[in-house]
């Protein structure tokens, strides 16, 4: 008598979310999105370039700023190892209730949403460095990241105290950069005694920057102030801007010393996180109408350059204390330094 073969029980199809979550997953594995997200930035910048001259309708700043804070709220979140199309969307649906109901509260909140993400965004974006020159490069593709957003920040035309919304965005960008390095490196445990010390002096140096700006502004002496404001003037002058003392002192040096401690180290990530320190100078850069855009643009890469050479002491100091000696031992320890990471432009866990 012939055996029948065993039944087979009918594979339940997939639920409903499991198929939402595959299509999402497989959606981020596809570069379309990130093609359509430049694209759209680009289109956003070129809409935004055109109101400061200006040209086209008033409509066209508030348009382009919504969809730089769409596409960098989608960026930030997808880098961070979040919701992209969540925190994408809600920005993109509150940007364009912003624009419509044009109230200039709403407004001043949106520019100063805008300025944060793009200074968070902007550190996050960058990749470890094994040379300086590649530290170099990831310092500048952080400003342009946080350059595009002070484009988008003066989109939304807030109504502001200059002073207030730069230590309002600032404070905010360094706390939202410290949770995701946080996140990031699964708490402090991994910060070790050497990480602990550079956040230390790196928490000192900013409020030593901020506080002898206050304290001059507020108390300076006439004859100390005017000897400062002399040598402003003469910048100005001669050089056509001044840089930042915030973003030349600590931010730009933190960017490149991270991403050069991050080729090796994790704890590098503690001090990209100081980063904000320049990104958000950057992303507040158009904001003072008694600057001009042409002044504007010769103080941030001023203050880039000089960062960069403070970056370089750092980076060299940094190699003598803990590296080999010589050409030879250095060539040595870069071809050692490949500590992994996610490319740019995927989550980073």
């Amino acid at each position: 008598m012939p055996s029948t073969p065993p039944r087979r029980r009918a594979g339940r199809p997939p639920s409903r979310a499991a198929r939402a979550q595959a299509a999402l997953a497989a959606m981020a594995a596809s570069r379309l999105p990130l093609a359509a997200g430049v694209v759209a930035v680009l289109v956003a910048v070129a809409a935004l370039v055109l109101s400061l001259v200006p040209v086209g309708p008033a409509w066209l700043p508030g348009a382009g700023a919504v969809v730089v804070v769409g596409v960098y709220s989608w960026a930030l979140a997808a880098r961070t190892g979040g919701r992209p199309v969540v925190f994408g969307s809600l920005a993109l649906a509150l940007g364009v209730a912003v624009v419509v109901s044009d109230q200039p509260v709403l407004r001043t909140g949106a520019a100063v949403m805008t300025c944060v993400v793009a200074a968070v965004l902007a550190v996050m974006a960058t990749v470890p460095a094994v040379t300086f020159l590649r530290a170099a490069r990831e310092v500048v593709v952080a400003v342009l990241v946080a350059a595009v957003g002070a484009l988008a920040t003066v989109g939304f035309e807030p109504v502001i105290t200059l002073a207030r919304f730069e230590y309002a965005t600032l404070g905010l960008a360094v706390l939202g950069a410290f949770g995701v390095v946080y996140r990031l490196g699964a708490g402090l445990h991994g910060l070790g005694r050497r990480g602990v010390v550079t956040v230390l002096v790196g928490a000192v140096v900013l409020a030593l920057t901020l506080a002898y700006a206050e304290l001059l502004r507020r108390y300076g002496t006439p004859g100390l102030v005017a000897a400062l404001l002399d040598g402003v003037v003469w910048s100005r002058e001669h050089l056509g801007a001044f840089p930042r003392p915030i973003e030349s002192v600590l931010g730009i040096p933190a960017i490149a010393w991270g991403c050069h401690m991050r080729a090796r180290r994790r704890q590098g990530w503690w001090v990209c996180a100081f980063g904000v320190a320049a990104t958000a100078p950057v992303a507040q850069a158009l904001l003072n109408p008694m600057v001009s855009l042409t002044e504007c643009g010769l103080s941030v890469v001023y203050g880039v350059l000089v960062g960069l050479l403070i970056g370089f002491v750092v980076i060299r100091l940094d190699l003598r204390l803990t590296g080999p000696r010589g050409r030879r031992g250095r060539r040595a320890e870069e071809a050692t330094a490949v500590r992994p990471e996610p490319r740019r432009t995927a989550a980073l866990q």
